[in-house]
């Protein structure tokens, strides 16, 4: 727990370090307070009856997680489906891009931090209700809303292999050779052309440097190919796309012109097939608070400032599904919508905008994500959609780059004001206060589930040394974490042994997912539990059937300690709920 603290306070320093500015408060304080702690009465490990006593530990060495070192990607992937976190959809017939199940694991990951996000955006708060909208719509949200017209990315094909890319996920160079190269310095001899990632720089060298040998420039010892500045591929001229090659095939000029590309997908409802029977699957879950904007007014005693919050599917046909569950055309989404007072006082707006990016930050810590891997990127005036009057991006330190992980924006009162149009109904809202009606304007924090499991996992992953030998674990916060306790009977030939573990395991059971684990030595249940990141695993032993107590081991530190069995289910519990 002290560590919890630690972690909090540390996070709240570097978010005021970077992004706050002067004056400005957390709107959600209770977001960055660590459980209290609790010291449980402690004994010394007695020594057991049995040959195979719960191994006692020199402790943890040579720690290294994501912030101290590269993590390939690969690991988290193949950690992922060894232990029944995600697997690829259709598995069986060689899976089908972009999609993804959850295995056991998995599902009660993601559960838990859906509950975590609303017990903290909406039980615990006065100012929030909730709600649980329909994944089809009228057409006419869609076209209110501007998605039917301009919700697209640009898109490119490759004429030769016949792949597509997003066009603004493509990003070229020229290559020239070095100025001080001793024959053609400073010849530009053509383009590179790589797919966005956190190694683009190195990508670019390589090509750069295969170009070169194959316009016949020989370099010098030291001497390397000069790169000019990557810049999106929308932004290149026809003569340059004329010479950029395409990154499946190396071919100049094989890639098309970028082209919109509308990644909602379509559907038909009711026996007809003809255009009146044409629907969406949603590609947010934004819309259908803002429809529902009225009816819980007017059913509920909710006063602006006030929130309605949403987790619930969503579908977007992604050119290019990347990144493992970074970027899927199936997810899952938590999104707020907080309808503010309108007001052109910029530095009230602005307030209440920053006040949730950074209670969004520290929400994050708060469940286990390093705050070392976190920055906030606040988008520049030029950048912002037309209705936003300002917007700022949370992101992480994946293993393939930084990237986004939840966006906050000041989005206005466009939607209000595009469905009112749309629909012909007042939406205004009565400010019995003011004594005057008007349309809302709203701050909308919005993350994606399957993000924030990632964003979750890397920073759990670690690996370390135990006793001279090495361990991979998953360091998740306990309020998080799939397994909370792990029940091990010392040996499973003994029935009173055996019932006594049953015992306590059934008393945890009616409270967490817990596992019950009787095969194999003690250690290697130990590293079982661990890289399951199952925080606390208990052995009953034969000291247990004399004086009650059992051993309690810390997943992180290996720490041991003998304990009450109430002061386990006691322990387990605050660790968990705070």
């Amino acid at each position: 727990r002290a560590m919890s603290h630690r972690k909090s306070a540390a996070a709240a320093m570097l978010f005021a370090a970077v992004t706050l500015p002067a004056g400005a408060r957390s709107a959600h304080a209770t977001a960055r307070a660590a459980a209290r702690a609790i010291a449980p009465r402690t004994r010394a490990l007695a020594s057991s009856s049995s040959a195979e006593a719960p191994p006692t530990s020199t402790g943890p060495v040579n720690l290294k997680t994501l912030v101290d070192t590269d993590v390939d990607m690969n690991d988290i992937v193949s950690l992922c489906k060894r232990r029944g976190i995600v697997y690829p959809s259709s598995d069986i017939y060689s899976g089908f891009a972009g999609f993804f199940d959850f295995g056991p694991l998995g599902v009660e990951l993601r559960n838990n931090i859906k509950r975590a996000w609303w017990q903290d955006m909406v039980h615990r708060r006065d100012d929030v209700v909730g709600l649980d909208s329909s994944i089809i719509a009228s057409p006419k949200t869609w076209e209110a809303s501007g998605h039917v017209a301009g919700f697209s990315d640009p898109m490119v094909d490759c004429k030769e292999s016949k792949q597509r890319f997003r066009a603004d996920q493509l990003f070229y160079a020229t290559v020239a050779v070095p100025d001080d190269a001793a024959e053609r310095a400073g010849e530009v001899v053509g383009f590179v052309c790589v797919l966005e990632s956190g190694d683009m720089a190195s990508d670019a060298a390589k090509q750069a440097k295969a170009l070169l040998k194959k316009a016949g420039v020989k370099l010098g010892p030291g001497q390397k190919a000069k790169v000019g500045e990557l810049a999106e591929f929308t932004e290149a001229t026809a003569e340059e796309r004329a010479q950029i090659p395409s990154p499946a095939t190396g071919t100049p000029g094989a890639l098309t012109e970028p082209r919109d590309f509308n990644l909602m997908f379509e559907t038909k409802v009711g026996a007809m097939t003809d255009a009146t029977s044409t629907a969406y699957l949603r590609p947010e879950t934004a819309q259908g608070i803002f429809t529902n904007f009225k009816n819980v007014v007017t059913t509920t005693r909710v006063k602006v400032p006030f929130g309605i919050a949403q987790i619930g599917k969503a579908f977007r046909n992604e050119i290019t599904p990347r990144n493992f569950i970074f970027r899927s055309r199936e997810f899952e989404q938590m999104e707020l919508e907080y309808f503010v007072r309108p007001t052109d006082v910029e530095d009230e707006w602005r307030a209440q905008h920053q006040a949730w990016v950074q209670a969004r930050f520290d929400w994050h810590v708060s469940i286990g994500i390093l705050p070392e891997l976190l920055s906030v990127d606040h988008h520049a005036p030029e950048k912002l959609a037309h209705y936003a009057r300002a917007c700022s991006d949370i992101m992480f330190k994946f293993p393939f780059g930084v990237q986004e992980l939840e966006g906050c924006a000041a989005r206005g009162n466009f939607d209000l004001t595009q469905h009112q149009t749309v629909s012909g109904k007042n939406l205004e809202y009565n400010d019995d206060e003011l004594k005057q009606k008007y349309l809302p304007h709203v701050i909308e924090p919005s993350v994606g589930v399957d993000r924030c499991m990632l964003a979750v996992i890397c920073s759990a992953y670690a690996e370390d040394e135990v006793n001279g030998e090495k361990r991979t674990l998953l360091r998740f916060h306990p309020r998080i974490a799939p397994v909370k306790a792990a029940v091990f009977p010392l040996v499973k030939n003994n029935a009173e042994l055996m019932s006594t573990a049953q015992d306590l395991y059934k008393r945890l059971q009616r409270r967490y997912n817990v596992a019950f684990d009787a095969g194999g030595n003690i250690g290697r249940r130990y590293r079982r539990m661990d890289e399951a990141g199952t925080p606390f695993c208990i052995t009953v032993d034969f000291d247990t059937l004399e004086d009650g107590t059992v051993t309690l081991r810390e997943r992180d530190s290996t720490d041991q300690r003998r304990m009450t069995m109430d002061e386990v289910v006691a322990y387990v519990s605050d660790q968990v709920d705070g």
